[in-house]
């Protein structure tokens, strides 16, 4: 079979609109500033030993996906670890880690700059103890 004979099944028809063409979907989305305590909280109640483990594992996580990112060799590595560090800080609602891992995003594979910003979130958030 040649490339050409299956190409065509990529491609997307003329007569078929594009998947949200102008990006307004991703305008939409809000997130609430400073929320991950908040989070955290609503979710561990009033067990503040359930809070510590619950932020011990959020900032275990970005960590790991972190590390993926500083040992990514190609652009589809770094893009995929950055997108999974904004997922999970969307999910926590942790603004400023949702910001830096956006701005890893948006820079060239590798950029250090983008790493020691999220470096510098993840210290502060795990310096705060949530209460």
């Amino acid at each position: 079979m040649l490339p050409s004979q299956f190409c065509h099944y990529h491609k997307i028809p003329k007569d078929k609109p594009r998947f949200n063409p102008s990006g307004a979907i991703s305008q939409l989305m809000a997130y609430d500033a400073g929320a991950l305590d908040a989070t955290l909280a609503a979710a561990a109640g009033d067990d503040p030993a359930l809070l510590r483990e619950l932020r011990g594992v959020f900032i275990e996580s970005a960590l790991k996906q972190l590390d993926l990112l500083e040992r990514s060799r190609c652009d589809g590595n770094w893009y995929v670890a950055a997108m999974r560090l904004k997922g999970l800080a969307a999910s926590f609602h942790a603004q400023e880690l949702l910001d830096a891992a956006e701005n890893a995003i948006s820079t060239a594979p590798g950029d250090p700059a983008a790493v020691r910003e999220i470096e510098s979130v993840l210290s502060t958030l795990s310096g705060s103890n949530g209460q």
